[in-house]
């Protein structure tokens, strides 16, 4: 039997966002405009609902936008290691390495003004969430930058590399015992930036895992000796490099990154207990004699962030307010920034997993300020500052993300 639509409400309370996070509209407004507290959700289910008509939005259109992306659900196998070995595990070296789980029911989450507005499916059941997971790996780089770990995103990043020790593993890298991922003429020529952006194109191999065997394209005979390109240059969505990045943070934290995010985010934003983030089996490393996990970017050969559409809500919640939790800056609006700029060589890219809306490109239906965290499933975190809207959707076709998106918009009446 389907479930109902959860549309809830209690006694409606006017709220304006303030100027900082205010609508186009209301910034337009200058100082004539009223500023009031924005509201933010407490931890766990303290979190206000509101009918759809207290903050704006048309309950029939609302639900007939909910009722297509439950009807939109993802074509491939809810068991996601099959629909691993039916897509990624045909690449060389296509094994997985992390764990799996099998998903649940399309499910997701609406916030408007902050306050839950609809959800459906299981919103509190720990899922996969892939390519998402690229989003809190770059916040735990923007942590770092706030803190002065990392002096600027232009350094490179062989400048704060130390021989990373491993922890011997049956899979590990041919035997090695240290691995200097950054020691090539070409890896020292790679920034921060380069790496957020995905336009490094490092060469070698993490995890037992090549970079060029990662989405191999053109003529197989030239996957290991063709030229590279220079830092900057050409964007290459890459989940090896992507786990390159990951350790790197990991050398620079000195910590693993799940401590960083739990105790600097996740905590802060009233996140449940339930997330985990996860390595690879063979992804352990020795730093200061202790042994942690290099976690993954992505569910590419499993692994990743498992967490909730709630916890996945709070996440987009805190970028759509730049970074702002309450009282609390958790994330500089330098960052955030930094993380809407375009990536010169893929325009609608920012820091990942930041999918940018420039041109209307991604999602011609939303407004160009809108953004997306975005991974395989589809799990899609979309945040829409023009319309200080969150909207989660969790396994939906791809190819029915603008559509949800554009009924979903039909719904707002009022800003």
């Amino acid at each position: 039997m389907r479930k109902m639509i959860r549309v809830l409400g209690t006694a409606c309370i006017a709220v304006l966002v303030a100027a900082s996070v205010a609508t186009p509209q209301a910034r337009r407004g200058g100082a004539t405009a009223e500023r009031q507290a924005v509201y933010y959700p407490g931890p766990g289910e303290d979190w206000e609902r509101r009918a759809p008509a207290q903050v704006g939005l048309d309950a029939r259109q609302l639900e007939e936008a909910i009722a297509f992306a439950k009807a939109s659900e993802a074509k491939q196998p809810r068991d996601l290691e099959a629909a691993h070995y039916q897509s990624f595990a045909r690449e060389p070296y296509g094994e997985g390495i992390g764990p799996f789980k099998a998903r649940g029911d399309p499910a997701g989450v609406i916030l408007r003004h902050g306050y839950i507005v609809a959800e459906w499916g299981d919103p509190q059941r720990v899922d996969m969430t892939f390519s998402v997971t690229k989003s809190f790996l770059s916040t735990t780089v923007g942590l770092a930058l706030d803190r002065g770990l990392i002096r600027s995103v232009e350094d490179r990043v062989a400048e704060a590399m130390a021989p990373v020790e491993l922890v011997m593993h049956e899979s590990a890298t041919n035997g090695e015992s240290t691995l200097l991922p950054f020691e090539t003429p070409h890896n020292r020529k790679i920034t921060w930036d380069h790496l957020l952006r995905q336009t490094s194109d490092w060469e070698g191999t993490l995890w037992g895992k090549p970079e060029w065997a990662d989405r191999p394209t053109g003529e197989p005979s030239e996957w290991r000796t063709r030229a590279r390109l220079e830092p900057g240059s050409a964007y290459e969505y890459n989940d090896v490099r992507v786990n390159v990045l990951a350790l790197a943070a990991l050398n620079v934290w000195r910590r693993p990154l799940p401590q960083v995010l739990k105790e600097l985010v996740m905590d802060p934003i009233g996140a449940s207990q339930t997330w985990r983030w996860h390595g690879y089996a063979n992804s352990w490393v020795l730093i200061d004699g202790l042994a942690m996990q290099s976690v993954s970017g992505g569910g590419h050969w499993g692994g990743g962030m498992f967490i909730s559409a709630r916890d996945q809500a709070r996440f987009g919640y805190l970028t759509l307010r730049r970074g702002k939790w309450k009282d609390k800056q958790l994330l500089s609006e330098a960052w955030v920034r930094m993380a809407l700029t375009p990536t010169p060589a893929q325009p609608t890219y920012g820091f990942m997993n930041w999918f940018l809306n420039t041109d209307r490109k991604l999602l011609p239906s939303a407004p160009a300020s809108a953004f997306a965290h975005l991974g395989a499933g589809t799990n899609m975190v979309y945040v829409d500052p023009e319309h200080d809207l969150v909207i989660v959707a969790r396994w939906i076709e791809r190819s029915a993300l603008d559509e949800f998106v554009r009924r979903a918009l039909g719904a707002v009446k009022s800003r």
